[in-house]
């Protein structure tokens, strides 16, 4: 299987990102295309097991069910996410991000190495475990499932970050493709902080693929429209649909809403662990399955616009940062 694997690998690596790379300029990145084929075959991946497993799941445990003459609104509201995801899991966004950001990363990465800090790979200061993958990979999940909670906390607790992240709560029909339904510029700061860290930390390449694959993967699940909870400590080992509905429920949000421009706390901010939500007071257990979106979007409450197509939704965006929407 691993051979059957690297063969395909190498194949898309020879056949579609070197061409391409090489017709760019980027003549000096060459050995980076090989890691972007990774990415590109698991994105593929990623979007098979949404398509083909988590959308059927959600049509047989739906934790929200849509009446028959409603489906067509919801098919266009999810319709930009599906949109969003693509972009995403097939490396569109990573590799523009690779050509604009990636030499400021490796500028920043050379003046930590010549003020004399190396990178501190941290699975390495457990003897022992060094060479134990799945213990390695656990570490680094750990860490970065707590950087990915406190980013979280942030852009709920910071007006400015909530203006484009009130995009990704904005969708009042959540499913399995709602994950990446962000603003770009909320997602240029979310991968700047993610990927400079697992330079610092020394992540190597196929080990960062595979941290962000996993957290990926977990967050389309959790972001699922499923009647799913993992019981009572299921619940706190790892976030389920239920949890994590509850952090896009709009009662939750709205119960800390200040003026329109505040940035609006809430609950059940976990990525993949619980843990954080427990440890830190911000869970919420409570029974059921809120419907989700953002209180200002109700016509009882002003009806406020996020957007209904891709370009409409990040121009909104720029225009609530700017406070002008």
């Amino acid at each position: 299987m691993m051979q059957w694997w690297d063969a395909l690998q190498q194949g898309v690596f020879e056949h579609l990102m070197l061409p391409l790379m090489l017709a760019l300029g980027l003549d000096a990145q060459i050995e980076d295309g090989y890691v972007g084929a990774l990415w590109l075959m698991l994105g593929v991946v990623q979007l098979a097991v949404v398509a083909l497993v988590l959308v059927p799941l959600q049509r047989w445990w739906p934790a929200e069910t849509v009446a028959p003459q409603d489906r067509g609104v919801v098919r266009a509201a999810v319709r930009p996410d599906v949109i969003y995801t693509c972009l995403h899991r097939l490396g569109v966004f990573r590799a523009v991000l690779f050509v604009t950001l990636e030499p400021m990363w490796n500028s920043g990465l050379g003046l930590l190495r010549t003020w004399g800090l190396p990178s501190w790979h941290v699975d390495a200061l457990l003897p022992g475990f060094t060479d134990v993958a799945w213990v390695s990979l656990l570490i680094y999940l750990i860490i970065f499932d707590f950087l990915g909670w406190l980013m979280h906390w942030l852009q709920h607790r910071w007006s400015w970050w909530w203006q484009l992240h009130a995009l990704h709560h904005s969708q009042r029909h959540m499913t399995a493709w709602t994950d990446n339904r962000n603003h770009l510029l909320d997602d240029v700061i979310h991968d700047a902080v993610f990927v400079f860290v697992g330079l610092v930390l020394g992540v190597a390449p196929a080990q960062f693929v595979a941290l962000v694959v996993v957290m990926q993967l977990v967050e389309n699940l959790s972001h699922a429209n499923l009647r799913w909870s993992f019981g009572t400590w299921g619940n706190r080992l790892l976030v389920s649909p239920k949890f994590h509905r509850q952090h896009h429920g709009i009662e939750p949000l709205a119960a800390f809403r200040g003026q329109t421009r505040a940035a609006v706390r809430g609950v059940n901010y976990g990525v993949l662990f619980p843990w954080w939500d427990h440890l830190f007071g911000t869970a919420d257990q409570r029974p059921g399955y809120a419907p989700t979106g953002l209180r200002d979007q109700l016509p009882e409450h002003g009806g406020r616009d996020y957007g209904g197509g891709f370009w409409s939704q990040q121009w909104l965006g720029l225009m609530r940062l700017w406070g002008r929407a």
